[in-house]
């Protein structure tokens, strides 16, 4: 997987995308996932417009700064050419230590060289008792033995 993955994508290399995504996203990183966009990559984040990668990086440094103890599953949904569809969830908890699972679809359009140049995210979280939570592993990477969404039942 250390190769470029390119469109148009085939089911092996969307699916290779997907979890690039999500891991790059569960570093907690804004820089690191910041180069996955083009430089004038253009977001909808739910109600939120972000365009290149120096509002991506102030955009998710306010995420994490907000969602603590975030852990992301993505799951490939669909894909054809130089598009890629993912549902996901996460779960993280606010300072005073209450737990949320967000839910949500991306459309991601990816640019020749692979980059990212259009995510369109749609998103809804709901509160959640510690209890609850699903997404249990060390904060970072997903582990390939933790379930992801489906095995989840989510």
């Amino acid at each position: 997987m250390s190769k470029v993955l390119i469109p148009p994508f085939t089911e092996e290399t969307a699916i290779q995308k997907v979890r690039l995504a999500e891991d790059a996203w569960n570093s907690r990183d804004p820089e690191r996932v910041s180069l996955a966009y083009t430089e004038d990559s253009r977001w909808r984040n739910r109600a939120e417009f972000v365009r290149g990668r120096t509002e991506i990086v102030a955009f998710l440094t306010r995420k994490w700064i907000r969602e603590l103890d975030y852990r992301l599953i993505k799951e490939i949904w669909a894909y054809r050419g130089n598009r890629i569809a993912v549902r996901f969830a996460y779960e993280f908890r606010d300072d005073s230590g209450q737990w949320f699972r967000a839910y949500g679809n991306e459309n991601w359009e990816f640019d020749e060289a692979g980059l990212m140049q259009r995510r369109m995210a749609s998103i809804n979280e709901c509160s959640i008792q510690e209890a609850g939570r699903k997404f249990h592993w060390p904060l970072g990477r997903r582990p390939d033995s933790h379930p992801g969404l489906s095995d989840l039942g989510l």
